[in-house]
């Protein structure tokens, strides 16, 4: 199964979390590594380290072994077992060194073994190699989950994202909306003017939702002249707003192909100010309801549903 990748900018500082419960270890990778260009995070337990990796989603996991309470070997069993992180690559810093050891700390997935005391131009090394081949390996898991004629995410990476946010709301009891586009009389486009006119519509919607979105939100392909937008952390009334500045804008472009004819799109929204007891196919659904209901009721509208329960000890219940 391919993990859909979380979106890093190209120039984003690599993180690098340490996981180990020595405090001199700490301090010397913090000075030692101080001249690369790299973020430090520090986890002094296993615990620690598992809660730190899910929060941060570093480029690189240094591990120590030998720690009380989860030891390093089910630290890594733990980070190969949860598909959010499995993917970081993880080199063991430890002082047990016997084969039977590094033997384990490979079987279980770790990339690389660096003995206690490390050399520490050895390391950096080591650690510039894991780090040039985890951003080699997310250019490509990124590029096999990009639409290439939009630029926009596509299909598989949506459904992989929609089930982890709805999840992650769910758990921290945040807001989250879904939005669902799809451009109106598309198919009439297309036959009046050519496929190419038609793409140059989808390439117009898509570069209006790049550019009107923040970061954190998820823009995706979901098929044919169907758009998806994934707003964490954006409550349903945020969510509808932005839809519908994004819809007034793009009913107003003009087209080369054909100058005389605009072209508009419905959307169905479903969102919550908290974290509610909805899966993620339900939510999709209610999204999709709505757009058709926007379709039905005369195109070229927004129609958004708020599943905040009115009760407070109904949001997470289920």
């Amino acid at each position: 199964m391919t993990h859909a990748v979380p979106h890093q900018p190209e120039d984003a500082i690599p993180v690098v979390l340490v996981i180990d419960d020595c405090v001199d270890v700490h301090r010397l990778l913090s000075v030692r590594l101080g001249s690369e260009a790299i973020e430090l995070v520090s986890a002094h337990s296993g615990e620690e380290g598992l809660t730190r990796a899910g929060e941060v989603l570093p480029s690189l996991i240094l591990l120590d072994l030998d720690m009380p309470g989860i030891d390093g070997f089910e630290v890594l069993r733990r980070v190969k077992d949860d598909a959010a992180i499995s993917e970081i690559p993880v080199i063991v810093l430890s002082g047990m060194q016997s084969p039977h050891d590094k033997v384990t700390a490979f079987d279980l997935g770790a990339v690389d073994f660096v003995g206690k005391p490390f050399d520490m131009a050895e390391l950096r090394a080591r650690v510039r190699s894991a780090l040039r081949l985890h951003s080699l390996m997310r250019m490509l898991a990124q590029r096999a989950q990009i639409d290439g004629l939009t630029g926009l995410w596509n299909r598989s990476y949506f459904e992989e994202r929609w089930t982890n946010e709805a999840k992650r709301a769910r758990r921290h009891d945040h807001p989250l909306s879904l939005a669902v586009l799809d451009l109106d009389s598309f198919k009439q486009v297309n036959d009046s003017y050519g496929h190419p006119a038609g793409d140059a519509v989808l390439q117009g919607l898509s570069r209006v939702l790049k550019r009107e979105i923040r970061g954190s939100d998820v823009a995706c392909r979901y098929g044919g002249e169907e758009f998806a937008l994934i707003m964490p952390d954006t409550t349903p009334e945020a969510a509808r707003a932005l839809c519908d500045r994004v819809r007034a804008m793009f009913e107003g472009m003009n087209w080369p192909r054909h100058p005389g004819r605009n072209v508009t799109f419905s959307c169905g929204v479903a969102g919550a100010s908290v974290g509610v007891p909805v899966d993620a196919p339900d939510w999709l659904e209610i999204a999709d309801a709505n757009l058709y209901a926007a379709k039905r009721g005369g195109r070229n509208r927004v129609i958004a549903t708020d599943l905040t329960p009115e009760d407070p000890g109904l949001r997470k219940a289920g």
